[in-house]
């Protein structure tokens, strides 16, 4: 019998992030609190978010509006990283950036719990910004998940290609 196998890996569903956001700027516009504020959130670039308000206040209720957002379509709150509010003129500006891809250091990281706690008969293998798991059992591959979801890792993390 061949080997089962999964990968894992890093990543953030743009369609769900977008979601998120559009769901977000539609209730800046209808909340009584965000009257007059000028609060919007808007994409910049491919991963990055820009949320720009009147005051300092405001653009961090908003992030916080945008995090339970994200939280309801299943976006892991790992995979953003929120800058401080800063002054841009007259008004305050947050920009946040959505991180995808395992680093090689955090590669490390997961193969060396799955080595020292995971069942000894399954292989890892670090691939680019993927880690690559394989064993005979695909109980093993179960167990090597929840090993991975019970452990307090600082980044969001997904398995695909389950074989």
């Amino acid at each position: 019998m061949a080997d089962s196998s999964f990968d894992i890996v890093s990543k953030v569903d743009r369609q769900e992030a977008d979601n998120a956001l559009q769901q977000t700027a539609k209730e800046l516009v209808t909340r009584f609190d965000f009257k007059g504020t000028d609060t919007t959130v808007e994409w910049k670039g491919e991963l990055n978010i820009e949320i720009t308000s009147s005051t300092e206040d405001r653009v961090k209720a908003a992030l916080e509006v945008l995090k339970e957002k994200l939280i309801k379509r299943g976006v892991s709150l790992k995979a953003l990283k929120a800058g401080d509010p800063r002054v841009s003129g007259k008004e305050y500006k947050i920009n946040c950036e959505f991180k995808a891809g395992i680093a090689q250091d955090q590669a490390k990281k997961i193969n060396k719990l799955i080595k020292d706690e995971g069942p000894k008969n399954v292989k890892t293998q670090i691939m680019g910004e993927e880690l690559r798991v394989t064993s005979k059992s695909r109980d093993d591959l179960q167990d090597v998940q929840q090993l991975l979801n019970n452990a307090d890792l600082d980044f969001a993390l997904q398995y695909v290609n389950y074989r």
